[in-house]
């Protein structure tokens, strides 16, 4: 029997005065996108009608997610938005789920023309936790500043979106679905493929496979513990840690992505990970990794659970990439950093002799280097690190290339790390996050904080905190000039540099939640002598943590009694 075409609906609706994304697009609680009429459906519209629509009509995108609650509602929409905007061909993930950066990979090895990723990143998932949407363009990284600000101009004026809701499509089933749409000449096509096949492809070109089957399945073998944290790296863990490169399968654990990926946020640090930390304290395991829920973050331990500091882990791989047979093929070309991540990476970039970029907060920032060919490595301290081989952190490439590292040097992660430090000299380093402030609050201290940094007697001025003294060399509000297209990033974080290197960053989080305000301070100082490199970073860190609490007073202005989190 001859079906009829679906029809496609044009819905009237009204703006929505909150929907600016954020560094990772918009990010919200899921109450807002499930429980607030049309709030989904005006982002994605807003989203879809940012692109040119010579452009948009016929062409392919990207759909992931990291398989939190709400993802399968909010791909339906998507799905029958999309069809009824234009676009040709849906490439999704099985049963939807995505990595963040198997998503770039896809993007950029089919050409498509952006994805969207439905994750709120390492925050906690269920109904009472966060949702997210990132907007991906065609080079597989984040949106650049200029179409956020398109998409939320869009949004600002939104009277109608198209839909189609009578399109339902079958997650669970791999393969080309086609559907006939009203006043469209060609069938609307979704295409359902496996998640991990297209990335796996990626890594086997860009690492040594049978090097590190040999360190994982070998006569030695190096016994390893990772905790995909029941995000959407389960699948990818098992079929290229076990299934691929011959890890036993209980090497691998949380495996199974759920909704509210167990009740706890999915964050690969030292708090959220600690059944990781307590298992490799154990001393059974030579390796440990955590990977947050959409897999473009991680964490490394070594035996005992000695902890790889990401500016660190960066610094480690930028210093041993010979190594790996894809920078042996295609060469190194720079390094980047963010602002806030320690100068570790910049010690080993001049001992290379390559340029050493220092960017915002943002993958977008990067993804510029890496197009221009300025910059293979990159690294941020919130436990991201990539190269460009996509556009995206991505979390179990990193875990590739310390396994990779560790093959070729025949050496653990302490030795590894402790004789880089007695090379390149050890950078202490630590992060404190105020959550949830009042968003006024927060904005007046920064602005008064400022002001102090900015005044010239500043510059000038000695901090005495026990038997240490600090003098400033500079102080500014850090301002970033693009060196491929010109733009300019300002206020981009408060950074004070010290006489003997050491430095302290002010840094506003631009994430977006609704959940309040972050005010993240850095705290880091710069350690040449070997004999010193054991103490505890935060008794090396303590006068420096000092400074930054008197002349912020952020204990007093915001009512806290400390930081929620420190890593």
């Amino acid at each position: 029997m001859e079906t009829s075409p679906i029809p496609v609906l044009t819905v009237q609706t009204a703006p929505f005065e909150d929907q600016r994304p954020g560094t990772n697009g918009l990010r919200r609680k899921t109450s807002v996108f499930e429980g607030r009429k049309n709030y989904l459906q005006n982002y994605i519209q807003s989203l879809l009608s940012s692109m040119d629509l010579r452009d948009r009509q016929g062409c392919t995108m990207v759909v992931g997610s990291d398989g939190r609650y709400f993802s399968r509602t909010a791909i339906e929409v998507i799905v029958q938005m999309a069809a009824a905007n234009g676009i040709g061909r849906l490439v999704i993930g099985h049963n939807g789920l995505l990595s963040t950066p198997g998503v770039s990979c896809i993007i950029r090895k089919i050409k498509a023309i952006g994805g969207i990723i439905l994750t709120a990143s390492h925050s906690p998932g269920g109904p009472g936790g966060d949702f997210g949407i990132k907007f991906n363009v065609s080079n597989g990284g984040p949106s650049p500043d200029t179409v956020m600000e398109r998409i939320h101009q869009v949004s600002r004026t939104l009277e109608e979106y198209a839909i189609c809701p009578d399109l339902r499509i079958d997650l669970s089933r791999l393969g080309r679905q086609e559907f006939d749409l009203e006043n469209k000449f060609k069938p609307f096509r979704v295409e359902i493929i496996d998640s991990v096949e297209v990335y796996l492809q990626l890594l086997r070109n860009i690492f040594d496979f049978t090097s590190i089957k040999n360190l994982l399945a070998g006569s030695e073998q190096l016994k390893i513990h990772v905790d995909a944290m029941s995000g959407v790296m389960g699948p990818y863990v098992r079929r290229i840690l076990c299934d691929e490169l011959g890890a036993p399968a209980n090497s691998a654990v949380n495996c199974v992505p759920l909704e509210d990926f167990g009740g706890r946020p999915p964050e690969p640090n030292l708090i959220y990970a600690a059944s990781l930390v307590d298992a490799m304290k154990g001393g059974d395991f030579g390796f440990g990794a955590a990977l947050d829920a959409d897999g473009d973050r991680y964490m490394i331990l070594g035996q005992n659970g000695f902890f790889v500091n990401p500016a660190d882990s960066v610094a480690i791989m930028a210093a041993n990439l010979s190594s790996i047979p894809y920078f042996r093929q295609h060469g190194v070309k720079g390094f980047a950093r963010s602002m806030a991540t320690s100068t570790a990476l910049d010690r080993v970039a001049k001992a290379m002799k390559l340029a050493l970029y220092e960017t915002p907060t943002g993958w977008r920032y990067f993804g510029n280097l890496m197009d221009s060919g300025r910059c293979s490595l990159c690294g941020e301290e919130s436990f991201g690190t990539g190269s460009d081989h996509i556009r995206e952190k991505d979390g179990l490439w990193a875990v590739l290339m310390w396994l990779s590292i560790m093959a070729s040097r025949k050496q653990g992660v302490e030795q590894i790390v402790r004789e880089h430090w007695a090379k390149f000299g050890r950078n202490y380093y630590c992060r404190f996050d105020y959550e949830g402030l009042d968003p006024r609050a927060a904005f007046y201290l920064m602005r008064d904080l400022e002001a102090v940094i900015s005044d010239k007697a500043f510059t000038s001025q000695k901090f005495a905190v026990g038997d240490h003294t600090y003098g400033v060399e500079r102080a500014d509000n850090f301002e970033y000039v693009d060196p491929v297209d010109g733009t300019v990033a300002r206020n981009q974080g408060l950074r004070i540099v010290f006489t003997d290197s050491s430095r302290l960053v002010f840094r506003m989080s631009g994430c977006g939640g609704g959940n309040g305000a972050t005010i993240r301070i850095y705290a880091e100082s710069f350690e040449r002598d070997p004999e010193r490199h054991s103490r505890e970073t935060q008794v090396v860190l303590g006068p420096l943590i000092a400074i930054a609490l008197k002349i912020s007073n952020i204990h007093e202005r915001t009512g806290r009694r400390g930081p929620n989190v420190i890593t």
